[in-house]
């Protein structure tokens, strides 16, 4: 599926701006040139919602691999492709292969898993002008979504298109009335079950449409059935969710902690509290709070000091692993044990992440997940308890696939380090199962 992508350029002094080290948030020049930017819009890509509803893939999900963006910041770049080519698939837009290959190799990082996109780019941050995989019906086709990116960056804001025709995926573009949004990938969580998380910076940033309309829009192309939108922080500058909170599982959401009274603490903590005393989970239950300090800098500083931001949230989850950022051993021995502890089972690996973060982004900001194309979702709610029940512990699981589940298994242990007894599943619905 080849794309013819159309953008308006202006060619004046401005353009210089494109460089290939532009930071996360926006110039006072771009700022400008935002006022009459027009996004890059492929003639192949539909630009009306999907005909069949679909189903936004949450980040836990299975992936055949992520993105990344050879440009700014390599050393934390071949760290990510490092730990995520023993995943899956790492997908690289970069402007000679062969160079990244050799930096690879002068640091002794395997060369597997690679898949290079030769394509022009503007920066590093991938994850808020990359595409977004939806499935129809669940589990069916898997599709791309690519919201107008809200920089005016059109070397970046036609990635997704790229992706699309190196991938042969069908490509949903919300660029055209009345379905033109402006969005951005760090200041979107999702739980694969159609709720969404931002801040109001979506609102902000769409003065053409309304909250509803928002709404609307994302229901159609994403899937939502709810958008949960919070106010968005003083001190962070860019108000992407990513920087303070994380969605672990459908229940479970770990969010950043400051001192009492510090930065943007007071604001976090309201922006939880309104989550708690008006939604619940998708299972009908409270969420699921893990806490996890948000460090000062190497001089003691926080954000509302001239303190970086520095924050543990903006991971990535690669299949069976998850990189964490990094930077001081007082502190990180901590948000480990925080991640350990939340998600058993996982392989949780750091990437020290002092040199991005004053760029105000690190490890989730320049990486953008891409879901396998015949995934196997697998729903059930957490045990809440598993004390003093001698009867044993009743547990079903809605599970589906595209070509069906013939038998399903259940695995449970009291010690993992022992191993796993397993059951197994009866099916007594389509695509429901019991043990």
């Amino acid at each position: 599926m080849k794309k013819l992508l159309i953008a308006i350029f202006l060619f004046s002094p401005v353009f210089i701006l494109f460089a290939q080290d532009l930071p996360h948030k926006m110039t006072d020049s771009e700022k400008e040139l935002m006022k009459i930017y027009s996004s890059p819009i492929s003639l192949d890509a539909f630009t009306t919602p999907p005909l069949k509803p679909v189903r936004t893939m949450a980040e836990w999900e299975r992936l055949q691999g992520i993105l990344i963006t050879w440009t700014s910041y390599q050393s934390i770049l071949k760290d990510i492709v490092d730990h995520a080519q023993e995943e899956g698939l790492v997908y690289i837009v970069c402007s000679d292969s062969n160079t990244v290959k050799n930096y690879l190799t002068s640091y002794s990082v395997p060369l597997y898993n690679l898949k290079f996109l030769i394509a022009p780019f503007n920066s590093i941050w991938c994850r808020d002008y990359g595409p977004w995989t939806v499935y129809s019906d669940d589990i069916d086709s898997l599709y791309l979504v690519d919201w107008k990116y809200n920089r005016p960056r059109p070397n970046d804001d036609a990635i997704p298109g790229v992706l699309a025709t190196y991938k042969n995926y069908p490509l949903y573009q919300t660029t055209v009335s009345p379905y033109n949004l402006i969005n951005t990938g760090g200041n979107f969580m999702v739980d694969g079950q159609g709720t969404g998380f931002a801040s109001k910076l979506v609102i902000n940033e769409n003065p053409t449409q309304t909250n509803a309309s928002i709404d609307t829009i994302m229901k159609k192309f994403m899937g939502l059935k709810r958008y949960i939108k919070m106010d968005v922080l003083p001190y962070d500058e860019i108000h992407h969710i990513d920087m303070h909170m994380k969605l672990l599982d459908e229940e479970t959401i770990l969010v950043g902690q400051y001192p009492q009274g510090v930065a943007d603490g007071p604001q976090i903590e309201a922006n939880l509290q309104y989550i708690l005393n008006n939604f619940q989970t998708c299972y009908g239950r409270p969420y699921r709070i893990v806490r996890i300090p948000m460090p000062p800098d190497a001089n003691g500083q926080y954000p509302h000091q001239g303190g970086d931001y520095r924050t543990y949230t903006n991971s990535l989850i690669v299949n069976k692993t998850v990189i964490i950022p990094t930077y001081q051993l007082q502190y990180d021995s901590t948000a480990f044990r925080i991640y350990r502890e939340a998600m058993p089972g996982y392989k949780i690996v750091g990437i020290n992440s002092n040199q991005i973060i004053t760029a105000l982004g690190t490890i989730h900001c320049i990486t953008k997940e891409i879901g396998v194309e015949e995934p196997v979702v697998i729903n059930f709610p957490r045990l809440l308890s598993v004390e003093g029940n001698t009867n044993g512990y009743p547990i079903t699981a809605y599970i589906k696939s595209k070509s069906g589940i013939a038998s399903a298994k259940l695995y449970w242990s009291n010690d993992t380090t022992l191993g796993f007894n397993q059951l197994n599943m009866n099916q007594f619905h389509p695509d429901s199962f019991r043990a």
